[in-house]
């Protein structure tokens, strides 16, 4: 493997002012309603001037990239074939795409960068996707046993005799405007963008140096998808829709952990879509990498610890107030971008929202999206030791059919004592 030019002098060549390099060669219209007129996003660091987007593909994943350069794993100048790489399925366009404001934090085009730039790509420019959409089948031993339990059918097409279950599962690296992300959380873009340079410990000058480049795919973890049933049928106004939107959870999600209901809950709402795609209807799950509520694992388990060790132990009544004193905020995921993928997909109206989420519930109808019925998760399904996080989220807002708890009934909800784990 031969180093770049760049490398062999020692150049580091700067793109924290708009003089190194002129105007973008690519100018963004965002929001446009064609790729077209919108243009491609570049963020890639090797691009001859043609970047026109602050940060860098693959999100979290770009700094292991830079690794393997480092370690001379991977030449600097490596371009991804795009060659039978194509979305499996097509999604748009929807009208959402150019209704102003309606999406902020992904590249609606990104799953059709090789159709739609196929010309700028075959010149050397080198535009990636944000956005790829494949099919799978899921295993999950909760799908099997609802099978053996009588409550899911296997039908051949969705569900099969071995238990699995068909989707497609698209892949959606997170891709900011900035001043629409601005809007939404109601400061000004100047403000915003300082924060995010100075709360990254400078990582992105171009954030406060660059106001002509208003794109930036921050250092985060996207989203996946999983979709049951047709896909075509999300958002066509008929077909039923069953959705569950779910924050990653590692320690539920994956290894069973029992001290939240992050697992069940996500278990049912893939029953839930699974069946009303059985039925005729679409179901979606969307799962954003968001772990201990955009906290991180490691603060998740500090406050596990407080939680555990306060006086009188685990208890409702603390639940959001231990977790305010080691992380200085209850919690951090801020729904407000959530919605994008929803408009990203079509869709205007979710029949069954597998949620009982009032942040989720507000920010999706506070962005036009009707609900229909909410479904909370069943008793049964909420581990022992999880009482204590459900009974503190019924209590600060959660939707619950038999309404909040009493002052008095959390204090009398409380949970295992570290020491008998």
């Amino acid at each position: 493997m031969q180093p770049s030019s760049e490398a062999k002098s020692g150049h580091i060549r700067l793109t924290s002012h708009p003089g190194s390099r002129g105007p973008a060669r690519f100018p963004l219209l965002w929001g446009a309603a064609t790729a077209a007129e919108r243009g491609p996003v570049i963020a890639t660091v090797n691009a001859r001037g043609d970047r026109n987007a602050i940060g860098a593909h693959g999100g979290s994943y770009s700094v292991y990239r830079a690794l393997a350069i480092s370690a001379g794993a991977m030449d600097p100048q490596a371009r991804p074939d795009l060659q039978d790489t194509a979305p499996t399925v097509e999604i748009g366009p929807h009208p959402q795409w150019g209704e102003p404001g309606k999406i902020v934090s992904l590249d609606p085009w990104g799953h059709r960068v090789a159709i739609d730039f196929a010309d700028l790509i075959a010149e050397g420019i080198d535009i990636r996707p944000t956005i790829a959409i494949t099919k799978a089948r899921l295993t999950l031993h909760e799908i099997q046993h609802a099978i053996v339990a009588g409550r899911m059918a296997v039908d051949g097409h969705i569900v099969h005799e071995a238990g699995d279950i068909s989707v497609t599962k698209i892949a959606v690296d997170p891709v900011w405007w900035l001043p629409g992300v601005a809007e939404r959380f109601g400061v000004q873009e100047g403000a915003l963008r300082r924060c995010l340079f100075e709360q990254t410990g400078g990582m992105y000058p171009e954030l406060v140096t660059r106001p002509d480049l208003s794109v930036f795919l921050p250092p985060i973890g996207g989203m996946t998808l999983y979709i049951f049933g047709d896909p075509a049928a999300l958002g066509d106004g008929k077909t039923p829709l069953t959705c569950r939107v779910h924050d990653e959870c590692n320690g539920s999600d994956v290894f069973g952990s029992d001290i939240c209901t992050c697992r069940p809950y996500l278990t049912h709402g893939i029953e839930e879509a699974t069946r009303q795609a059985q039925a005729g209807g679409v179901g979606l799950i969307v799962y954003n990498r968001k772990e201990g509520r955009a906290l991180g694992e490691v603060t998740k388990f500090l406050v596990y610890n407080a939680r555990k060790r306060q006086p009188g132990g685990d208890q409702a009544a603390t639940y959001f107030e231990r977790t305010e004193c080691v992380a200085g905020v209850q919690d951090a995921r801020f729904q407000q971008l959530m919605p994008d993928v929803i408009h990203w997909l079509g869709i205007r109206r979710i029949d069954r929202f597998v949620s009982m989420s009032n942040m989720k519930y507000d920010a999706l109808v506070g962005s036009g999206v009707e609900i229909g019925e909410r479904v909370p998760i069943p008793a049964d399904l909420i581990p022992p030791d999880a009482s204590v996080e459900m009974e503190a989220k019924k209590a600060a807002g959660y939707y619950t059919p038999e309404g909040a708890p009493s002052e008095e009934q959390l204090k009398g909800v409380v949970g295992r004592d570290l020491g008998k784990f």
